[in-house]
């Protein structure tokens, strides 16, 4: 028997597995809308939100009063339990939970429109000076106004908005360009990490303890009023995000060619900026500026789903499994004392990070 002979088996396994991940979208009606679905990435998003609501319900049921994840499960499906049991999941750790994914779904979608619109993988919310702001708003919340947690959220996310408008005011010139909005971003950015340098200085100790808690991204003592407000956010920004990604193929190719193609740049840029930077200003509101997390998400999405897909549902899906698992860990690792869930972001994005130069380095040598 031949070698060929032998290794045509395996050459149709392979064929047939090619065939499947590279199957093209097929088109989905429901009465009088149709779409097109991708059936890779509906199969990746399936299994992301899987994993996704395993970590929740582990977080819920890991602590100083541990429950079983049976219980866990049948509390949240609403089929009962304990009066014990009901007050500890509902009250102390599911808004904790259920924030830090909403939060990390933020972040994730975020950094997906905005890597791919700018077509750089090293691109997040962060350039836009959304963070910046937030941070900037808060700690003068904290430091000057002595204000409640509560009103810092509030000021924080005015704060983000503000700096969003005022960036786009400045780069908006004869359309919007991505390189300009850039350049814009990195320069407010840096005049308010000064802001926030000298605000730290001039503030009391306690007060500096505490927006130094804030700027690390924090889900501690998280409530159901923080869950309310990141839902309704959620709700209206992703599908205006997921509705304009129809155009982010098409801008990946420059905007001369994404005119050709009949796409309104203008147009299309606005709308994705615009939800982007709305979602990373409600999730930097809600939980601090999480490092790294708008980051490394769009590039874990888009290695499992590939480039044909825009990829926001994968990438919000994996930004929050990356909260909740680092937010479990965080809490466990070194019990009973409790880190900010940024410390561990930040502990596995800056070596993504400096892979992610090392290679465009290489890249550019090669090229």
């Amino acid at each position: 028997m031949s070698t060929a002979t032998l290794d045509a088996p395996a050459a149709g396994l392979r064929a047939r597995g090619r065939a499947l991940v590279h199957r093209p979208p097929v088109a989905v009606r429901v009465g009088p809308c149709s779409t097109r679905l991708d059936v890779r990435a509906a199969v990746v998003s399936t299994v992301l939100a899987a994993v996704t609501v395993f970590g929740l319900a582990w977080s819920v049921s890991v602590g100083d009063y541990p429950i079983p994840l049976g219980d866990v499960f049948r509390q949240l499906a609403g089929l009962g339990g304990d009066t014990a049991t009901a007050f500890v999941v509902e009250t102390l750790r599911l808004p904790r939970a259920l924030t830090g994914v909403l939060v990390g779904a933020a972040f994730g979608v975020s950094g997906q429109i905005f890597q791919r619109m700018v077509r750089n993988p090293l691109a997040s919310p962060d350039i836009l000076g959304v963070s910046s702001g937030a941070a900037a708003a808060a700690v003068f919340a904290v430091v000057v106004v002595s204000a409640s947690s509560a009103t810092v959220t509030r000021f924080a996310l005015a704060g983000s908005l503000l700096t969003v408008v005022v960036i786009y005011l400045l780069a908006i010139r004869q359309g919007l360009s991505s390189y300009r909005l850039v350049l814009v971003g990195i320069g407010i950015t840096a005049m308010l990490d000064a802001v926030v340098a000298y605000l730290l200085t001039r503030a009391e100790i306690y007060d500096a303890q505490r927006a130094t808690l804030w700027l690390t991204g924090s889900l501690n003592g998280r409530s159901w009023e923080y869950v309310r407000p990141l839902c309704l956010a959620l709700a209206v920004l992703v599908p205006v995000a997921i509705a304009a990604s129809r155009s982010l193929r098409a801008l990946e190719l420059g905007d001369d060619c994404a005119r050709a193609l009949g796409v309104g740049v203008a147009r299309a840029k606005l709308a994705l900026s615009l939800a982007g930077a709305g979602l990373a200003a409600v999730a930097t509101a809600a939980a601090g500026p999480v490092g790294f997390v708008a980051l490394v998400a769009p590039q874990i999405a888009r290695r499992l789903v590939g480039t044909r897909a825009p990829g926001l549902v994968p990438a919000g899906l994996v930004g929050a499994a990356i909260v909740v698992y680092a937010d479990l860990a965080a809490r466990r690792l070194f019990a009973p004392t409790e880190l900010p869930v940024g410390v561990l972001t930040a502990m596995i994005g800056a070596p993504y990070l400096l892979w992610l130069l090392a290679r465009a380095n290489r890249i550019g040598v090669g090229g």
